[in-house]
């Protein structure tokens, strides 16, 4: 649930945001039976908090009916729920369940690129590159290193002058101190 509120949102308020949520919502069955406008209340510091209200509620039912109301640890089951899409499905698989999978936001896209390990711009054709330039192992570690990479030094104006690998970057528009 948290990796559907996150969804263009701020860490730092999905932390907020399910701090109370979670001691609410123990179940799937919790959030099927939550009223929709007191879930939408109580996500609204996400943004968008009608749809991911709707999504929320949806996956928790499709937990239910299709799972035992048990979150399933495989792709294809995942994306099968309601407001989870491969990325969600990928953070979940590694972080709950540690199967390696490769999530690809907007932060790995473009430190993927920066970095020269695509040339892509389609999420799932990133998310190939990816997979058959790293091992396996590494593949949610790396996935989680190129997003706090991208959120922290290699953003949309990149932080070139602060970067620990700027002599391994083939990026050609780096910028100055």
């Amino acid at each position: 649930m948290a990796t559907i509120l996150a969804a263009q949102a701020q860490d730092e308020r999905i932390n907020e945001v399910t701090a109370t949520l979670f001691e609410t919502y123990r179940t799937p069955a919790d959030y099927v039976r939550a009223k929709p406008a007191t879930l939408e209340r109580e996500i609204k510091a996400t943004g968008f908090f009608r749809q991911k209200a709707k999504a929320i509620q949806g996956a928790a039912q499709g937990i239910l009916d299709e799972f035992g109301g048990e979150v399933p640890g495989d792709m294809e089951s995942l994306v099968r729920l309601r407001g989870v899409g491969r990325k969600t499905a990928s953070v979940v698989l590694g972080a709950a369940f540690g199967v390696p999978a490769i999530a690809v936001d907007r932060h790995v896209a473009r430190v993927a690129q920066r970095l020269g390990l695509t040339r892509s711009s389609d999420p799932d054709r990133i998310e190939e590159d990816l997979r058959a330039r790293l091992p396996k192992a590494e593949w949610v570690k790396a996935t989680w290193t190129l997003i706090l990479h991208g959120r922290r030094i290699c953003r949309p104006t990149p932080l070139c002058p602060e970067c620990p690998v700027i002599k391994l970057c083939p990026y050609p528009r780096k910028t100055r101190a």
